[in-house]
Parts: structure tokens; sequence; C-alpha cells
């Protein structure tokens, strides 16, 4: 799926499947006049994007889930909250993380 472009308040916001990565990532990059404020991602573990996706393509998942994504994201905005955030996605539930203060690159499980 080829990614698209939205606004939401003061910003633009572009989004996507992030290709070539180890896992499924789905991106969000809010942009303020032009410039990137944060970064959103989901990440789904290859067992629970196949539990979603069934027989069906990445498309399917983002039919299923997109509109979910896209609340938090404006949650996010809602709440000022800029950090650079992974919504962490598995067969056991979702958790959020920020990037900023890891001190070394998340990799799923």
């Amino acid at each position: 799926m080829a990614g698209k472009e939205w606004s939401y308040k003061n910003f633009q916001i572009n989004e996507g499947w992030k290709p070539q990565t180890k896992h499924a990532q789905y991106y969000f990059v809010v942009l303020e006049k032009g410039k990137k404020k944060c970064n959103y991602c989901v990440w789904i573990d290859d067992e629970y994007l196949r539990l979603l996706a069934g027989s069906g393509s990445v498309d399917k998942v983002i039919s299923l889930k997109g509109k979910e994504w896209t609340q938090w994201v404006q949650s996010k905005i809602d709440e000022g909250d800029y950090r650079n955030l992974v919504l962490k996605i598995g067969k056991n539930g979702q958790e959020e993380i920020d990037l900023d203060q890891l001190d070394k690159k998340l990799e799923l499980e």
C-alpha cells in the first residue's frame, strides 16, 4: 500500500508501511510547518500479523486496524505528546514504548 497524507489540527501526517524491515512497521510522521515534529509507529509481531491478515494482505490489516491507529495518533497530538513512540502489538496485547528513552534499538521478540 502506498502511503497517504492527511491533516489534523495544525499538523500534516504522512503514513504508510515501512518497507524492508524485520517485522511489520506502520509509520506516522507528524510535520508542523513542513518540519518533522515526531514519529509514531506501530510494530506488529509476525504471528499477530498473520492472524490479522489471514489469507489477505497488509491492506486487509489496514482496513481492520487503520482507524484505531489513526485515533491513537490523534489522541497523542491532543495530549501534546510529541515523543517518538511505538505502539508494539502482539497476540497478548499492546504496549507503548518511548523510543527516545531506550538505550539500544528495540527488536520485536
